[in-house]
């Protein structure tokens, strides 16, 4: 499967997700928020730019428990909670934000 944006293909799975995620750009992002039905805000942004960096640190995109912990130390309780992140994203913090960040589906995502 692929998508195209702006002439270029992508190549994603089943379920959307970016394939290559060095071939991960704003744009690929903008194009998957809208296909996901999510507006992209500034607070969007920070969770998809935090999801990037865990991931080039771990090598791994975290599940929602880890999310939640790690964005919570990162850019404070109000913001690491589940309430909120899934205020942003409804179709689930871990999911839909990671696949916006052209990262892999979380493990223990369904």
């Amino acid at each position: 499967m692929s998508i195209e944006i702006n002439g270029v293909t992508y190549e994603t799975d089943e379920d959307g997700y970016l394939v290559n995620v060095d071939q991960w750009n704003k744009d690929v992002a903008a194009y998957l928020a809208k296909d996901e039905g999510v507006e992209m805000s500034e607070s969007h942004w920070e969770v998809v730019d935090f999801l990037r960096e865990y991931y080039e640190e771990y090598k791994i995109a975290p599940m929602i428990r880890i999310l939640t912990k790690a964005i919570g130390k990162k850019l404070g309780k109000e913001k690491g909670n589940t309430k909120y992140l899934y205020e942003l994203y409804p179709g689930g913090p871990a999911k839909q934000a990671c696949k916006i960040a052209g990262l892999p589906k979380p493990t223990g995502c369904v």
